[in-house]
């Protein structure tokens, strides 16, 4: 009786459910996942996401193809008859091929994350010197706002319009918009979900993130780090507009809070109050 090639045998039921069930992943599933496309960094999240996605089918399969063919072709026919197995010591291909392919998906994985978060800045905070920082689209400057996060919600100012503080925030589109997020008391944290925008508020730090808009889009802004009583409660929503609609929208808050201004301390990248004396 002719002696049955088992690797080949696994390696066509392989390839046979793990190809078109990586493409479906690939493109079908990968592409409308979160965080969506509102800005470029979003954008290359869900590309990111796909590639991860697709690494992760292909070794998902392998192991659940070996798993399903062991069961099948090792099986003991006869429920009579109980036997071990031989025991396999010494196979150095395996080994070799175990330490090649192991060793080659986690340095891809390591140098394609690594490139990918360095390539155009991340979403995430980077503290007060970020070493990724993106250009900004032709013609255009950075657009700075800072977020200030407090017991329980958060306000925006805009240094580049005298210093506006505003307790909703719109940004115009086509933009690169650089966020300094901080802090007036404990630890908050800054998500704007669609932006892919992500980044700890904490008392007297300056922790910058970016991101680079595309068309018109409605985010949501919540404050992802426990900070007391009413931490589930601390969120508002944002606008990414077109230009002309941001400039209105910005002369608007200027004529309507500029009186405020005069009471507010003078625009810093980090606030940390002193505390009130008491007695």
């Amino acid at each position: 009786m002719k002696e049955v090639n088992h690797f080949r045998r696994f390696l066509l039921w392989y390839l046979a459910t793990t190809i078109p069930l990586t493409l479906i992943v690939v493109l079908v599933l990968a592409p409308g996942m979160p965080p969506g496309n509102g800005t470029v960094q979003a954008s290359a999240v869900v590309a990111d996401n796909t590639v991860f996605l697709g690494v992760a089918s292909v070794i998902f399969m392998a192991v659940l193809v070996y798993f399903v063919y062991s069961l099948i072709a090792f099986r003991e026919r006869n429920p009579s008859v109980v036997t071990e197995g031989p025991a396999i010591r010494g196979h150095p291909q395996i080994q070799l091929w175990w330490i090649v392919v192991t060793m080659g998906i986690v340095l891809f994985l390591t140098a394609y994350g690594t490139i990918r978060l360095l390539e155009g800045g991340s979403g995430g905070g980077q503290g007060p010197n970020p070493i990724a920082v993106p250009s900004p689209p032709a013609g255009t400057k950075p657009l700075q706002v800072q977020v200030i996060a407090q017991q329980w919600q958060f306000t925006y100012r805009y240094p580049a319009y005298g210093g506006v503080e505003t307790p909703s925030i719109e940004i115009p589109t086509n933009t690169l918009v650089e966020f300094h997020v901080t802090s007036l008391d404990v630890i908050h944290s800054f998500w704007a979900y669609q932006l892919n925008v992500k980044a700890d508020a904490n008392p007297g730090v300056d922790n910058i993130a970016y991101a680079q808009t595309k068309g018109p889009l409605f985010f949501n802004v919540r404050c992802s780090e426990l900070c007391g009583l009413w931490h589930g409660y601390m969120f508002n929503s944002g606008r990414v507009v077109p230009r002309a609609q941001f400039a209105s929208w910005i002369a608007l808050q200027q004529r309507q809070f500029g009186a405020a201004r005069r009471s507010l301390p003078p625009y810093t990248r980090q606030y940390f109050p002193t505390p009130l004396r008491r007695g």
